[in-house]
C-alpha cells in the first residue's frame, strides 16, 4: 500500500515537471531577454518585464495547450486506476 502511495506521487511530480517545464522555460527566457534589453537601454519600467512574459506563457498554453491536456488526462485515468490499491478498499 506504501508503496503505491509513492509511486502515485512520484508521478504527480514527474508530471507536473513535464507540463510546467515548458512554461517555466520559455518565460525564464523571455524575462532574462528583457533583462538584457532593460540593462542595455537603463529603462527601468515594471510592466516592460512582466507584459511579455504574460504574453509568452499565454501563447505557449495556447500552443501546447492540447499537449498539456493530453499528458494531464492520461495522468489522471493511470492513477484514478490505481487509485484502489493506495485505499486498499475492496
Amino acid at each position: 500500500m506504501f508503496d503505491h502511495a509513492l509511486q502515485l506521487s512520484q508521478s504527480a511530480m514527474v508530471t507536473s515537471a513535464i507540463v510546467l517545464l515548458p512554461l517555466l522555460a520559455a518565460s525564464l527566457l523571455v524575462g532574462l531577454l528583457v533583462g538584457i534589453f532593460q540593462a542595455t537601454t537603463q529603462i527601468q519600467e515594471m510592466t516592460l518585464s512582466f507584459l511579455p512574459k504574460l504574453a509568452v506563457v499565454g501563447i505557449m498554453l495556447y500552443l501546447g495547450g492540447p499537449w498539456f491536456l493530453r499528458i494531464l488526462t492520461t495522468f489522471m485515468a493511470h492513477d484514478l486506476s490505481t487509485f484502489w490499491h493506495v485505499v486498499n478498499l475492496p
